[in-house]
């Protein structure tokens, strides 16, 4: 099951990679330094969840994944500039990101900082320039897409997370804090997928597939915290630029590990649930597994 899901991760970020590379594949020497800091970033690695979580709700709902890949990489560019401005001196300071220098290190501050908000824009306009949907459909997976990255999503989320660094904050806070800042985007990733299959914003399949998104996310970060007390436990408590080592409220203030795993359980359980009914949903029912399954 794991090995499948690995396989299909793999393709489909193959393909949001060579996708990528086409939008990125205008060279202008004037603009270097932005262009070589927004790709440094852009192809740094990583699984590429939420691509495949548009992929893979596209073609599960009957549509081609031509239709799905604008959309797919238009939630990597916004996600690879929530990642260069988390990781910048007034957010979270960060020197690394996956083994590299982070972005600001490599290209200072100022060209980091514009690096994101030029992968932020760009991805807007690669949204709406969906050639393969029409443009009801775009319209609908741009609204979405705004929606889940802005002040009620992702960015509202971060603000909650940055004022709550250095006070405790109730778990019902906690839980809203993680279903915006990164549950939001997954939730579009999915739906923007489900879009591009034909289907309307109000259909019953996107909403079960919201649904499943939203419970996910919250289990990938229950299980994030997870990971960092255990990383914590097994360096002695030295456990350098952890959410446990800078005091963050997370899931295990209020949980042991049992209970946390229990409820993350409950959550892939529930998001299985969600979709299970639907013809050739095993990929990404197996997904869910998948990721509450992980150790890094």
């Amino acid at each position: 099951m794991t090995q499948k899901v690995i396989e299909q991760m793999n393709t489909d970020a193959a393909l949001t990679e060579a996708a990528l590379a086409e939008y990125f594949a205008r060279e202008d020497e004037d603009i270097k330094s932005l262009l070589d800091a927004e790709k440094y970033s852009l192809f740094a690695g990583g699984k590429r969840i939420r691509p495949f979580l548009t992929i893979e709700f596209c073609k599960l709902f009957g549509g081609d994944e031509k239709a799905a890949l604008p959309f797919a990489c238009a939630v990597e560019m916004i996600h690879t500039y929530s990642l260069i401005h988390d990781d910048l001196p007034c957010m979270d300071d960060d020197d690394l990101r996956r083994g590299k220098p982070t972005n600001h290190k490599v290209f200072g501050y100022s060209t980091a900082l514009l690096a994101g908000d030029a992968l932020l824009t760009r991805a807007f306009g690669v949204a709406a320039s969906n050639p393969y949907v029409s443009v009801k459909t775009a319209l609908d997976a741009v609204r979405v897409l705004s929606e889940c990255a802005g002040e009620f999503g992702m960015v509202g989320g971060q603000i909650i997370d940055l004022e709550g660094e250095n006070e405790r904050i109730s778990v019902e806070k906690l839980t809203k804090l993680h279903t915006m800042k990164t549950g939001a985007l997954i939730r579009a990733a999915a739906i923007m997928g489900a879009l591009a299959s034909g289907l309307a914003p109000d259909a019953p399949e996107v909403v079960a597939t919201a649904d499943y998104a939203s419970k996910i996310g919250l289990a990938f970060q229950v299980i994030d915290d997870i990971l960092d007390i255990c990383a914590s436990e097994e360096s002695l408590g030295k456990p350098v630029g952890s959410d446990m080592c800078n005091n963050k409220t997370t899931f295990m203030t209020y949980f042991d590990i049992d209970v946390a795993r229990s409820y993350a359980s409950e959550l892939t359980a529930s998001a299985i649930s969600d979709i299970s009914e639907y013809e050739n949903s095993e990929i990404l029912t197996d997904f869910a597994v998948y990721l509450l399954d992980r150790d890094r």
